[in-house]
């Protein structure tokens, strides 16, 4: 399935991913933001606030905002 995943960490982009049936919020972190503490940053689905075990659907618009920025 696709859906619209914006990284909003550094630089930011956005961008049109595939990802498979089943996938949840956690899994789609691990996966984009190896190393990073989820706890540290907004994570929306349809610019809603979910849960980690949320599952995402086609056409669901992620964005990992961070809430902690280094060297501010």
């Amino acid at each position: 399935m696709q859906i619209l995943f914006i990284n909003n960490d550094g630089g930011g982009f956005a961008d049109q991913i595939k990802i498979p049936d089943g996938t949840t919020v956690s899994d789609l972190f691990a996966q984009r933001m190896p190393g990073r503490n989820a706890s540290h940053y907004l994570i929306r689905v349809n610019r809603q606030p979910v849960a980690s075990d949320a599952v995402l659907q086609p056409g669901d618009r992620v964005s990992f905002t961070p809430t902690r920025i280094e060297g501010a």
